[in-house]
Formats: structure tokens, C-alpha cells, sequence
């Protein structure tokens, strides 16, 4: 079994900044996904990184601008968020495939483990 928790969500106005992390209970040596839903919305892949960190795959909408990483001897998993826009306000899930080593996303159902979410919430 694996515990994720997501912490560092809040409110910031657009333009801004945050960092989530999502820590594990114990090491998943598995590449970790993150994961956002807006209300009304499906759930939408948002980063992946890979177990040793050199794999990273973003979705377009927010490339450029969000960038995760991964501190394995602390089993956290970061997404630093710069730049946000009120389409960014969600929801952020992070998740693990134990024994997926890449960072394409999944169906949702193909997940073991997923964390509480925390909220993001940007003003315009």
C-alpha cells in the first residue's frame, strides 16, 4: 500500500505562483502523474516524471510554464506552477502506476494510487 498526499494549494491571483508536492508513504519506484479537475469537468493529465527524473512529459496547456520534479529521498514529487491563469483553478491529483516506468499518460482506472487533491484556486 502507498499513501499520496498533495499539499500546497491555495489561492493566488493570476500571474502567480505555487509548488504542490505530493509525498508518498514509502518509495514507489514508479514514474508519478499529476493529475487536475476543474468543477463540471474530466480529470486531465497535467506532468509526469519518471522514476530517476530524466523522463518528463507535460500536456501542452501548460508547458512552459509548470515544471516538475521529484526528491526521492524525501519520496516527494513537486509541481512548481508559475504563471497561472484562472484555467488553471482545479483540483490537483497526483497519482501512481506502481511498475509504470513511463510518463504518457494513462486511463484513470490504470492508476493504483491516487492522493486527496489539493485545491488551486487563481483570481483574475
Amino acid at each position: 500500500q502507498v499513501q499520496l498526499v498533495e499539499s500546497g494549494g491555495g489561492l493566488v491571483q493570476a500571474g502567480g505562483s505555487l509548488r504542490l508536492s505530493c509525498t508518498a508513504s514509502r518509495p514507489t519506484f514508479s514514474a508519478i502523474h499529476w493529475f487536475r479537475q476543474a468543477p463540471g469537468k474530466e480529470r486531465e493529465f497535467v506532468a509526469a516524471i519518471s522514476w530517476s527524473g530524466s523522463l518528463l512529459n507535460y500536456a501542452d496547456s501548460v508547458k512552459g510554464r509548470f515544471t516538475v520534479s521529484r526528491d526521492n529521498a524525501k519520496n516527494t514529487i513537486y509541481l512548481q506552477m508559475n504563471k497561472l491563469k484562472p484555467e488553471d483553478t482545479a483540483v490537483y491529483y497526483c497519482a501512481a502506476d506502481i511498475g509504470g516506468i513511463g510518463t504518457a499518460p494513462r486511463k484513470i482506472y490504470e492508476y493504483d494510487y491516487w492522493g486527496q487533491g489539493t485545491q488551486v484556486t487563481v483570481s483574475s
